[in-house]
C-alpha cells in the first residue's frame, strides 16, 4: 500500500494492515515461548502486540477483536507474573487467537462461537500453578524467575518493526514505495552507469588530439628552425611567432581539459556505480521477511501428525531480491512439509533410535561466490534407497537391472519427476507426487538449481542455488554470426574448446566425449536461425548446458567474456520470443540478448526428434573431409557398429554410423560418402533393399557398397552381389585385416 493509498484507506483497512504485522510478532514469540515459557523478552513482545491490537480494535469499533486480544493479554499477564506456566495447549489457544484476529478483520466473518470457545479456553487457565495453603505460604513461582520489568500501559499504536527494519536507527523514517517505481529507478540507474562508461573513450580521443597538437608544435618549431638562417621581414616573423604562441597555448589548454575530463570520468563512474548499487539494494529484503510464518506451519503440521518438530532458521538477515523471495515461498513450503511428513520420525521411533523425541529442521540462507545458497536439512530417517529403487521399477521408469546399477545421486533425481511419490496413500499433506517437481520447476525459473543429499537414518539435505537478484545476471558472453548473446552462468555447466577431429558422427548426430560420456553437439546458429555455417577454426567453442538426459553442447563462434548484466525485460507487445529471456546493454552501450536456456533445450529436442540437426564443422573438420575419405557404417548391432567404426577411424577414415537401413538411406540423401558398409538383416529397411535403392538412384549408383553379414552361404553372397553390392564379406571370417583390406581395395587409402 503506497502513501496515497494509506491516506485514502479506511480505518478497517489500516487495522487489517496492522493486524498482519502484529500477528507475525505473536507467532514468532509464541513459538519461542513453547520452548522457553519463562522468556521475559518474548512474553513482553507478545503482550505488547496483543495490547496494541486491542487498542486498535477499539478505535475501529471491532468488539470481537477486542475480546480476543483482551483474553490473550490476560493469559500472557498471568504467565509473566508466574501464576501460569504456558503449556502446549495454552500455546495452541494463543495461536488460534492470532489466527482469529486476522479472520475477524474480514467484513462479514461470523466467528461468534469460535471466539466464545477461545475466550473460555484462555480464561479457564487449566495449567495454572496450584495455590499454596494459607497456613504455610510459600514463595510465589515468580520469586524464582528472573525479574521481568512491569510494562507501563503502552500506547495502542506502538509500532512493531519487521526484520527488514531492524537495522534502522531510531530517528530514521520508513517510506513505502511501489515495486514499479523501484524497477524504473533501477533501470534509470543502470542506464546512467552504462552512459558513464562513454567518458573513458572520450578521454582517450582527447589524448590522441593532445598528441596531434604536440606534433603541430614540433612541426612549427621545425619550420622556425629551418627559416632561422634566412632573412624574413618583420611581418612574416611576427606571424610565425604568433602561430607558435597560439599552438602552445592550445596545447596547455588541451592538457588541462584532458586532466579535468579524466578526473570527471572517474568521479562520474564512481557515483554512477554507487547510485546503481543503492538502487539495487532497494530491491533487496532480508530472508527472514519471507519465512516468518514457516516455523508456525512446521509446528502445526507436526502436531497434526503427532510429531514434535522445531524449525531453526539461520541467516534471516541475508539480503535477497524481493522477487526471488516471493517465488521461494511455495518451494520452501513443499520442502518443509515433506521434511515433517517423510523425514521426521514419530517420537517413540526417534527415542528407540537414540535421537531426541523432538525432530529438528534447519533452514539457512547465505551468500557464496555471488550466489544465494539456501539449505534445508532435517535429522530424520533419510531416504530409503531400496524402497526408491523398487518404486522406480514399479513405475516402469527403469528396468530392475538398470535400477540396480544406478548411483545414489542418479536414484535421488527420480524424486523430482512429476507425479513421483514414495508415499503409498494420498493425504492432505503429501502423496500426490507434485511437491519436489514444483520445487525444481520454480528454482529453474529463478535461474537456479536444486540438489539433494541424504544419509540413511541421519537425515536429508536439500541445497538450492540461485542468483542474488533477478535484476542482474552473471553471464557468459558469446558471439554467433557477429552478434553478441549471453548465457546465464547458472545454466552453464562448462565452457569448452573441442578439437574438430574429436567430433564424431554417431547414429546420424554429432557427438564429442567429455567426462566419460557422449555429449550431443548442436549449432547455436541453427537454434537461433542466424544463417550460414560457422567460420573456419581448428577448434570449436562449445557451451555445455542442460542436465542428465538433456545435456547438450552448443557450438558458438567465439567466447567474448564474462559480464554482470542488468536485465532489461523485452517489450510486452513482443510476447514470448523463442529462445530469448531478456535484453541487456554492454558497458559500451551495445545491445545484446540474454538466452532462455530452458527454451533452447526444448528447441534442440525438437530438432533432434525431427532429424533436422545440421553439422557443426570447423576448419579442421572441413580440411579432414577434404583429406580423408568418408565411410558410412550401417548396422543395427551396437557392438558391430562400434567395432567397425573404430577400426576404420584408426586407419584414418572419416566414419559416420546409422542404426538401420532407413537411417542410412536418409543420411545418404543429405551427406556425401565414399563408401557404404552395411549389414543385411536390419529393422525398417534391410541391407539388400538399401543396396538396391543406392544402385537405382542416379546420384548414388556409382557409390561403392560393401555388405558385411553373418550369412556365409553362396546363395546369400549371390543375393547381395546381384542387388548391386561391390563386395561381400562374411562376419564368420571377419577379422581386422579382412575388413580394412576390402575397404582399401574398393576406395584406396584413407587420405587423398
Amino acid at each position: 500500500m503506497n502513501p496515497e493509498q494509506m491516506r485514502d484507506a479506511s480505518l478497517l483497512e489500516l487495522f487489517q494492515l496492522e493486524t498482519r504485522t502484529q500477528v507475525q510478532v505473536l507467532n514468532k514469540g509464541l513459538l519461542a515461548l513453547e520452548h522457553d515459557p519463562t522468556s521475559a523478552p518474548q512474553l513482553e513482545a507478545c503482550m505488547r502486540a496483543a495490547h496494541s491490537l486491542k487498542g486498535a480494535a477499539r478505535i475501529v469499533d471491532l468488539h470481537p477483536a477486542v475480546r480476543i486480544a483482551h483474553a490473550m493479554e490476560d493469559c500472557l499477564v498471568e504467565a509473566r507474573e508466574g501464576r501460569l506456566r504456558l503449556q502446549a495447549a495454552d500455546i495452541d489457544a494463543l495461536l488460534m487467537g492470532a489466527d482469529l484476529l486476522q479472520r475477524v478483520a474480514t467484513p462479514g466473518a461470523e466467528l461468534g462461537s469460535e471466539i466464545d470457545e477461545l475466550v473460555a479456553r484462555l480464561s479457564n487457565a487449566p495449567h495454572a500453578l496450584p495455590a499454596a495453603p494459607a497456613a504455610a505460604p510459600l514463595p510465589k513461582p515468580a520469586d524464582f524467575l528472573p525479574p521481568i520489568p512491569v510494562l507501563d500501559e503502552p500506547p495502542a499504536t506502538a509500532p512493531q518493526r519487521r526484520s527488514s527494519d531492524a537495522g534502522l536507527g531510531e530517528g530514521e523514517r520508513v517510506l513505502r514505495v511501489t515495486a514499479d517505481t523501484l524497477n524504473k529507478l533501477l533501470g534509470l540507474s543502470s542506464e546512467t552507469l552504462v552512459e558513464s562508461h562513454w567518458i573513458a573513450p572520450f578521454g582517450a580521443s582527447m589524448l590522441r588530439l593532445k598528441r596531434m597538437q604536440a606534433g603541430a608544435v614540433q612541426a612549427l618549431d621545425g619550420v622556425r628552425a629551418a627559416l632561422a638562417g634566412q632573412a624574413l621581414d618583420a611581418q612574416a616573423q611576427a606571424a610565425l611567432d604568433d602561430a607558435l604562441r597560439i599552438v602552445q597555448q592550445c596545447q596547455q589548454e588541451l592538457s588541462q581539459r584532458t586532466s579535468e575530463v579524466d578526473e570527471f570520468g572517474w568521479r562520474m563512474g564512481h557515483l554512477a556505480q554507487r547510485l546503481y548499487d543503492t538502487a539495487l539494494a532497494c530491491r533487496m529484503r532480508p530472508f527472514g521477511d519471507g519465512v516468518g510464518g514457516m516455523a508456525r506451519m512446521v509446528r502445526d503440521v507436526g502436531r497434526a501428525l503427532g510429531k514434535q518438530v522445531r524449525l531453526e532458521i539461520e541467516g534471516e538477515s541475508t539480503q535477497v531480491d524481493r522477487d526471488i523471495l516471493e517465488k521461494l515461498d511455495a518451494p520452501l513450503m513443499h520442502l518443509l512439509r515433506n521434511a515433517v511428513d517423510h523425514g521426521i520420525e514419530m517420537p517413540q521411533d526417534r527415542l528407540a533410535a537414540g535421537k531426541p523425541a523432538e525432530g529438528r529442521i534447519r533452514l539457512s540462507a547465505r551468500h557464496a561466490a555471488g550466489m544465494l545458497l539456501i539449505e534445508l536439512s532435517d535429522d530424520g530417517a533419510g531416504i530409503s534407497l531400496d524402497r526408491l529403487r523398487v518404486e522406480v521399477v514399479q513405475r516402469k521408469l527403469a528396468s530392475a537391472e538398470t535400477a540396480a546399477r544406478l548411483t545414489e545421486a542418479e536414484l535421488l533425481e527420480f524424486l523430482f519427476l512429476s507425479g513421483f511419490s514414495t508415499r503409498g496413500e494420498v493425504t492432505e499433506i503429501s502423496g500426490r507426487g507434485v511437491g519436489l517437481d514444483v520445487v525444481q520447476t520454480m528454482v529453474r525459473q529463478l535461474r537456479g538449481a536444486v540438489r539433494i543429499q541424504q544419509v540413511t537414518g541421519q537425515g536429508t539435505r536439500f541445497m538450492l542455488e540461485m542468483p542474488l537478484s533477478l535484476s542482474v545476471v552473471r553471464s557468459l558472453l558469446v558471439e554467433v554470426q557477429e552478434e553478441i548473446y549471453a548465457f546465464p552462468l547458472a545454466y552453464v555447466n562448462h565452457a569448452l574448446q573441442v578439437r574438430a577431429e574429436d567430433i564424431e558422427q554417431l547414429e546420424g548426430h554429432q557427438h564429442f566425449r567429455f567426462m566419460d560420456r557422449q555429449i550431443g553437439l548442436v549449432s547455436a546458429r541453427q537454434i537461433l536461425r542466424t544463417g550460414g555455417a560457422a567460420p573456419a577454426a581448428e577448434t570449436v567453442c562449445v557451451v555445455l548446458v542442460g542436465d542428465h538426459d538433456r545435456l547438450y553442447g552448443v557450438a558458438v563462434d567465439r567466447y567474448v567474456g564474462e559480464r554482470t548484466l542488468v536485465v532489461q525485460p523485452l517489450d510486452p507487445r513482443l510476447g514470448k520470443v523463442q529462445d530469448v529471456m531478456a535484453g541487456a546493454l554492454m558497458d559500451d552501450g551495445t545491445p545484446l540478448l540474454i538466452l532462455d536456456v530452458e527454451d533452447m533445450l526444448v528447441s534442440v529436442q525438437k530438432l533432434v526428434e525431427g532429424g533436422q540437426l545440421s553439422r557443426v564443422d570447423g576448419a579442421g573438420a572441413a580440411e579432414q573431409a577434404r583429406r580423408r575419405k568418408r565411410v558410412l557404417v550401417v548396422d543395427d548391432s551396437l557392438t558391430v557398429r562400434e567395432l567397425e567404426r573404430k577400426l576404420l577411424l584408426n586407419r584414418g577414415f572419416d566414419v559416420a554410423v546409422a542404426v538401420d537401413g532407413m537411417d542410412g538411406w536418409n543420411m545418404l540423401r543429405s551427406e556425401a560418402f565414399d563408401l557404404v558398409v552395411t549389414d543385411v538383416d536390419m529393422p525398417r529397411m534391410d541391407g539388400i533393399e538399401l543396396v538396391s535403392r543406392i544402385k537405382a538412384d542416379p546420384k548414388l549408383q556409382g557409390l561403392p557398397v560393401m555388405v558385411v553379414s553373418y550369412k556365409d552361404r553362396e546363395e546369400d553372397r549371390r543375393r547381395g552381389l546381384d542387388a548391386g553390392a561391390d563386395y561381400y564379406l562374411a562376419k564368420g571370417s571377419f577379422h581386422d585385416d579382412a575388413l580394412l583390406d576390402a575397404v582399401e581395395d574398393l576406395i584406396g587409402k584413407a587420405r587423398t
